[in-house]
């Protein structure tokens, strides 16, 4: 693809990078196939091909950012199914990224949104904000139809009860059992410490069982992720430098073999980190170093290995969704699938995996509409398994698919924790009178 971008615009940050991403993009469409957005309406301005012509032309000065441009570039889930479909490589997620940036800091949003926005952004990278915050919708949730429509769904997917907080998260290190194998730091997250605290307490179990001495450093918060993705990127490099130095000090004083993440949301970008400060003289080589050492809990589990005894307590037919951030932000769909194997469950293959839930960090906030229709289409992929249990590795996939599906939603980890002598996933326990 050519390009015409005037060269005071290529000095600005992150430009060039996009400019020679645009060149890679060879027209062919095949992105169209896969893109979620494209996939419901057809509209070529909804799918990757039509978005990287609306920010070229953007970036050369040709269309303004218009309250159109804007509104084609934010009903893109970031999924990047694009990039896993693309034959020449193309890194959308290097593209949509710093233009949403661009879009906060150049486009003056309506006022409804603009509160929106930054209520998600003070209150979900703070566990106690957040708690507070559930805990006052839970007490509004029955006046949610005086609500304006687009300002609802927060009302809507509020749970009715909260579980309690971690149980295993308020030690910051928690030894390895029988032969310490290695050393690891678990990022728990800011609204999964609110939403799904039993998943980190199963991660724990899981690593502490193979083998891995997990710490969980004290300065180290919400990763930036959904800040990030919000387009405001002052307000995510924070959160990441402070993950940065913690961890990196830990690096350096007890030494760390990995950092693992089990929401694949946060995943992504963690390992994305060096790229974000690349440019960055202070930061840049420590964000390089944890990126370097950042993997998913999949990959961690494969590679402590699970014990030859290990076995489920149930043979359960487990349908596995991949979340976006997982399958085609890390590029990992086989460890997962692997382990549950391993460990005695059968795995049922969802159709058409590669279509975002539409949870998309707070995409389903923001577009409730789209992300219902995503939503349905997925439920309706895991009925026609006839599974027991989705298992899947991403806190923002499993409330997503848990409000349109009937079949119970657990993590990966609570899987594995299950099979290797921990207890039955909350999510399974209803149905077996417990």
């Amino acid at each position: 693809m050519q390009t015409a971008i005037a060269e005071a615009t290529l000095q600005e940050r992150d430009v060039s990078v996009q400019e020679r991403i645009f060149r890679n993009c060879v027209h062919c469409g095949f992105c169209n196939a896969t893109c979620p957005t494209y996939q419901l309406n057809g509209t070529e301005l909804e799918g990757p091909r039509g978005r990287i012509y609306l920010m070229k032309s953007v970036l050369e000065g040709r269309i303004p950012l218009n309250e159109q441009v804007v509104a084609h570039l934010d009903n893109c889930l970031s999924c990047f199914s694009c990039e896993t479909t693309c034959p020449s490589g193309v890194r959308y997620s290097h593209l949509i990224d710093p233009m949403r940036s661009r879009i906060e800091e150049q486009f003056q949003r309506p006022a409804v949104s603009r509160l929106q926005r930054a209520v998600l952004a003070r209150l979900l990278p703070y566990p106690g904000r957040f708690r507070l915050a559930m805990r006052l919708a839970q007490l509004a949730r029955p006046l949610a139809w005086l609500v304006p429509r687009s300002l609802r769904a927060p009302l809507e997917m509020t749970p009715a009860r909260l579980p309690a907080p971690s149980a295993l998260t308020r030690y910051e290190v928690h030894a390895a059992q029988g032969v310490r194998k290695a050393r690891v730091a678990l990022l728990t997250g800011c609204a999964q410490s609110v939403l799904g605290p039993h998943i980190n307490d199963a991660t724990i179990r899981v690593l502490t069982r193979l083998g891995a001495e997990v710490v969980l450093p004290r300065d180290v918060g919400c990763c930036g992720a959904l800040v990030y993705h919000l387009g405001d990127r002052p307000g995510s490099l924070p959160h990441m430098q402070a993950n940065i130095a913690a961890w990196h000090a830990e690096m350096q004083s007890g030494g760390l073999d990995k950092i693992v993440i089990n929401t694949s949301g946060c995943g992504t970008v963690v390992k994305d980190y060096g790229h974000i400060f690349r440019d960055d003289p202070e930061w840049a080589e420590r964000a390089a170093a944890v990126s370097a050492i950042t993997a998913d809990i999949s990959e961690v589990a494969t590679e402590l290995g699970l014990p030859d005894e290990v076995r489920a307590p149930e043979s359960l037919r487990v349908a596995y969704h991949d979340a976006c951030s997982l399958q085609h932000g890390q590029k990992l769909k086989a460890p997962p699938r692997e382990l549950l194997r391993s460990a005695g469950f059968t795995v049922a293959e969802l159709p058409d995996a590669h279509l975002c839930c539409g949870s998309a960090g707070t995409y389903n906030l923001l577009k409730p509409a789209t992300a219902g229709d995503l939503g349905r289409l997925k439920a309706g992929a895991i009925a026609t398994t006839n599974a027991q249990v989705v298992a899947m590795g991403n806190i923002g996939c499993m409330e997503q698919i848990a409000r349109y599906s009937d079949v119970p939603v657990v993590h990966t980890a609570e899987l594995l924790d299950w099979a290797l002598g921990g207890p039955m996933p909350q999510a399974l326990r209803a149905g077996h009178g417990k």
